[in-house]
């Protein structure tokens, strides 16, 4: 029964299928890939005009389909092309599109799952899956024919108790950007594949002494619960939660020494004061950290660099998450497009998602919007022509892979405890509390919540 979103193994074998793809979701979790982009219009849930069915192979002949998803503005504005190219290709099939920045799509969701009012197709993420597969909010697309398409060994690692509840998009990979001009302008020893968290924090100390007192070298991820599961699990700790919720560890030795450190780098103002970090908004031209200038680093995703080297050309270089001695970070298909359960129109919603990453005219409409492409052929076909932004990405993943771990979702009933872990972390930046109440403090509720789940 397989319930993690992959392994390294898989990634690997990936690799070999698909000619070293790199492909998060980077935000409010190491998957957040570089959405702050505005609200699109308001979805509609489809209304077929004349019932058609299929198996992925045969779209719709006249039906309108409510689809969602996050991203930035590169990323709407080629779904939207993509949406009117499928319309043109397939005459009666349109769509009612909703689409937004990450957080606002999260929010946005809860609800819509409460009332049963999800659209027809939605754009997933590894981080929510298990979560919104327990609500019963996902259909099962298994009977999908993607052979040749996806590696088998992608497919059978994204299943969650035998069921595919999302096809993957891409392949992805969590990495950190920085800023290469300003790093050797201040004789900065830049970040190198394979960093480790000591290098990492050496890494901010040595650019506290040697850029102006207003710049840093790392920003504060204290207050980040995934950039502690990256520490715990590369120094060979079980990540926080377990995929069923059912387990959660949380290593009060490493915990302390991480969080201790962030402290210590306050005092020696070697991140960001509290007040600061929290006002950064990633890829804001006038509140990314990166893109101000005021922090040389930042984590990135292969799907969400682009957008960050679109507003710092030239400037970024990519580097993989800090390693322990077990590995570090994560890289692997994290991005998908569900159907709803609650769907009227599921076969003519499957055929799109088949469309979506086979079509070569979808491909090169969509590009790297969503990173490397999970299909080998659509990589082939834009590997000529892909933009610097686009080989960044790719970047990532080659500099992750190596020593990537899984991907650790919030497993189910965790949403409180990782909003429970911001803001206690929080408190511990200002000085309201301490390391060691916070220990306390999250340690007794993920043990609750686990309990719930056992």
């Amino acid at each position: 029964m397989k319930r993690r979103m992959g392994s390294k193994s898989g990634a690997l074998l990936a690799v070999a299928a698909m000619l070293a793809l790199a492909g998060c979701g980077g935000g409010s979790g190491g998957n957040n890939d570089g959405a702050n982009a505005s609200s699109g219009a308001p979805s509609s849930g489809g209304s077929s005009v004349a019932p058609s069915g299929g198996d992925g192979n045969a779209p719709a002949a006249a039906v309108k389909l409510g689809i969602m998803w996050w991203g930035p503005d590169d990323r709407h504005e080629a779904t939207l092309k993509a949406l009117d190219l499928y319309s043109k290709q397939h005459p009666g099939a349109t769509f009612a599109p909703d689409y937004m920045a990450w957080d606002g799509y999260w929010q946005k969701l809860p609800a819509l799952a409460a009332s049963k009012t999800v659209p027809d197709i939605l754009q997933m993420d590894a981080a929510y899956i298990h979560e919104y597969v327990a609500k019963g909010v996902l259909e099962d697309l298994s009977d999908l024919d993607l052979s040749g398409i996806v590696d088998p060994t992608v497919i059978d690692n994204l299943k969650i108790d035998g069921k595919l509840y999302g096809i993957p998009l891409s392949q992805n990979a969590q990495g950190v950007a920085f800023n290469k001009p300003e790093l050797e302008k201040a004789g900065i020893s830049l970040p190198q594949k394979n960093w480790t968290w000591d290098d990492y924090f050496a890494f901010a100390r040595e650019a506290r002494e040697k850029l102006p007192k207003d710049k840093y070298g790392i920003g504060d991820a204290s207050n980040a619960w995934d950039w502690y599961n990256w520490y715990q699990t590369a120094n060979g700790a079980k990540p926080l939660m377990s995929a069923d919720g059912k387990t959660f560890t949380l290593d009060k030795d490493l915990f302390t020494k991480f969080q201790s450190t962030f402290e210590a780098l306050r005092k020696e103002k070697a991140v960001p004061p509290p007040d600061k970090s929290l006002s950064f908004v990633e890829n804001d031209p006038s509140a990314d950290p990166m893109a101000t200038g005021t922090v040389m680093t930042r984590g990135a995703t292969t799907g969400s660099v682009a957008a960050l080297y679109s507003l710092m050309p030239g400037q970024v270089d990519v580097v993989g998450v800090p390693t322990g001695p077990a590995g570090g970070g994560w890289a692997q298909s994290t991005i998908f497009l569900s159907v709803s359960a609650n769907s009227e129109h599921k076969e003519e919603a499957k055929a799109f998602l088949k469309w979506f990453i086979t079509d070569p005219d979808a491909g090169q409409t969509l590009k790297m919007t969503r990173g490397i492409p999970i299909n080998p052929d659509i990589f082939k076909l834009l590997e000529p022509t892909m933009e610097p932004k686009d080989l960044i990405g790719k970047k990532v993943y080659d500099m992750s892979v190596e020593k990537a771990l899984p991907f650790y979702s919030i497993a189910q009933g965790f949403t409180e405890w990782v909003d429970t872990y911001k803001s206690t972390m929080e408190g511990v930046m200002f000085g309201e509390t301490s390391i060691e109440d916070a220990y306390d403090q999250l340690n007794k509720l993920g043990q609750q919540i686990a309990a719930k789940n056992a």
